[in-house]
């Protein structure tokens, strides 16, 4: 077929909602990546069944991190490359690398592409794409870069065997927010390592605020007078607010935590904290041992979850935002909201409540599912579930156990938290012309 011919079929397939193309964008990488790590080079020793395969396919193109067989001894050396590059692609989001290889050559983008990319960043109103594009893979390329070079020097002077392999696939790993390792038991080994546990924060942190308050910094602090949107003031707000209240509560009220020494307690319990809201789903501390108040608060703050635009999953800080700014209002007695002193469309209030509904509903009937395919604890099933829709990657030990359709359940909700929230969140945010911007009203990504 000629590309003129393949471009027409995309056109067609993406004229009327180029959501549809993010679904079958993400759902294309998942069934690439299947097929490498079905081949024989990409398995160290025991062939990995199909199933498995696909279960480590899209969790690593949605950017989870759960797994049903251990990475480092199941995976030889190509097929945790093909995972890594895998979350890497997942990570910077469908078209991403494509567009901007486009705008080197071209210097511009069609106009489907741009379609497919405003639906896919979900872009306030002010973001030029292909600006945004650039900002984001400099940032992404910049970011990694650090962090392999600082991980490397810890990792070597705590003795790891093949440190700068291991340096490039935790940096990227964690700046995507996979949660993948090439550890046998994630981070746990490096619970005291505060270099170790700073790296990966501040990786997980960037990727999960996302590229859009990048982008929004860097042109605040490089243009005069242009201060930061609503979108970058509300997520800083809202992630620095969680990631706090996530650490003081874990930390005096975890009784697995408290049994830990001073300084491993501090570092764990921020550990953990973060690594539930930044959904990037490496853990320092075992999750099986974690107390009730402790799975409920990760439970939480899973659900909660990273920002637009970002490598993160979860409901999105600034849906998160917006619905509990509705709530207060309301209580308040108010007809609109206001933020900042600026106002945020209805439009916006309404695709927050679409991302919540959805969510809900996605997260029931997954725990449903998986309730009705496995014999396990209830806690342990629906932390399974939450962690699965919201891309975390953290486990209480269960994975590895899953029936045949429990698989299927978990990769069909890891699916849907890559695609789905998101579709759900910015399915509307592509009519920009739906959306009436009036003065003293700013415009919010969800």
């Amino acid at each position: 077929m000629k590309p003129s011919s393949w471009q027409n079929l995309l056109n067609r397939f993406g004229h009327y909602n180029p959501v549809r193309l993010l679904v079958f964008g993400y759902g294309f990488y998942i069934i690439v990546t299947w097929l490498l790590l079905c081949l024989p080079i990409s398995w160290e020793a025991e062939a990995i069944s199909p199933l498995d395969n696909l279960f480590i396919a899209t969790s690593a193109v949605s950017t989870t991190g759960l797994v049903t067989v251990n990475t480092p001894e199941a995976y030889s050396f190509f097929g945790e490359l093909v995972i890594m590059l895998a979350f890497q692609v997942g990570g910077l989001g469908y078209m991403t690398l494509g567009s901007f290889v486009l705008i080197a050559s071209k210097n511009s983008l069609s106009y489907l592409r741009q379609r497919v990319g405003n639906t896919v960043f979900s872009l306030p109103q002010g973001f030029h794409l292909k600006e945004f594009i650039q900002h984001t893979v400099i940032f992404t390329v910049l970011v990694e870069i650090a962090g392999i070079i600082s991980l490397y020097i810890f990792f070597k002077l705590a003795n790891v065997d093949n440190s700068f392999w291991a340096a490039i696939f935790h940096s990227i790993s964690a700046f995507c927010t996979a949660g993948f390792s090439i550890f046998p038991n994630s981070l746990e080994d490096f619970r005291d390592n505060l270099g170790i546990n700073l790296v990966i924060s501040i990786l997980s942190v960037l990727g999960a605020i996302g590229f859009l308050v990048a982008s929004d910094i860097w042109q605040a602090l490089t243009k005069r007078n242009r201060p930061t949107t609503l979108t970058t003031r509300i997520i800083l707000s809202v992630t620095a607010w969680f990631l706090g209240m996530g650490f003081i509560l874990l930390f005096f009220f975890d009784e697995s935590l408290q049994t830990l020494p001073l300084g491993e307690h501090l570092l764990a319990a921020w550990f953990q904290a973060m690594t539930a809201l930044t959904t990037v789903g490496f853990n320092t501390h075992p999750i099986g041992t974690l107390t009730a108040i402790g799975v409920f608060l990760t439970l939480i703050l899973m659900i909660v979850g990273a920002s637009p635009s970002g490598t993160g999953g979860g409901l999105k800080s600034t849906s998160v935002f917006a619905a509990l700014a509705v709530m207060w209002s309301s209580l308040r007695g108010h007809n609109s909201i206001s933020v900042f002193g600026r106002r945020i469309p209805q439009e916006r209030l309404f695709t927050a409540f679409s991302a919540w509904v959805f969510y809900i509903i996605a997260f029931l009937c997954g725990c449903s599912l998986l309730l009705i395919f496995q014999n396990q604890a209830f806690e342990d099933v629906i932390f399974e579930a939450a962690s699965a829709l919201g891309t975390v990657g953290l486990s209480r030990g269960i994975s590895a156990d899953l029936t045949a359709w429990g698989k299927i359940a978990v990769i069909i909700l890891m699916y849907i938290g890559r695609v789905g929230p998101l579709s759900f969140g910015i399915a509307l945010f592509y009519q920009k012309s739906t959306v009436a911007v009036t003065k003293g009203e700013e415009d919010l990504a969800l």
